[in-house]
């Protein structure tokens, strides 16, 4: 059986790139013909559904697939590119967890974009990550919360950790 990466994209900061990031390795992993999946994990400011084109799509919330309201596979498509979805805002570690395994059996790639800085939602979407891409600007507070957000990450167990400086 196949099963899906599951990529967390995170920064220790806010205007790091950290969306425009994820849709953008989403939108080409589309086009090449791969099966991916985006979950929003930023409960309070998401706005992957802007960063992919996707802001006029109706959404599909991670709770409703949890609580049987929607299966995965309604998630919303993108309208151009065939084979990348999204789903919006994690709210239960538990059924994240859960929803995660189903999403590696049905997705060549799962990109979840996490919150800024290191709190519940940063656990939440790292904890069952199997990698984590950290974003970060050249300023030298990006790279110090990028720095501690990675070493978040390690103290977790991660090891499979990339670095990307956007400006």
């Amino acid at each position: 059986m196949h099963m899906g990466v599951t990529v967390s994209v995170i920064s220790g900061k806010g205007g790091t790139g950290k969306t425009t990031l994820c849709a953008g390795i989403a939108a080409c992993l589309a086009a090449e013909g791969k099966r991916v999946l985006c979950i929003d994990a930023d409960i309070g400011l998401r706005n992957l559904d802007i960063a992919l084109g996707m802001a006029e799509q109706p959404a599909v919330a991670f709770t409703d697939v949890t609580q049987g309201f929607c299966k995965l596979s309604d998630a919303a498509e993108h309208p151009a590119l065939p084979g990348l979805f999204l789903l919006t805002a994690p709210v239960e570690q538990q059924r994240f967890g859960a929803l995660l395994r189903e999403a590696r059996e049905a997705f060549d790639w799962v990109l979840i974009d996490a919150a800024a800085g290191i709190g519940t939602s940063f656990r939440l979407a790292t904890q069952f990550a199997d990698r984590c891409i950290v974003a970060a600007t050249p300023d030298p507070a990006s790279l110090r919360d990028a720095a501690c957000a990675a070493d978040a990450l390690a103290l977790e167990g991660h090891e499979l950790l990339q670095l990307v400086v956007n400006r």
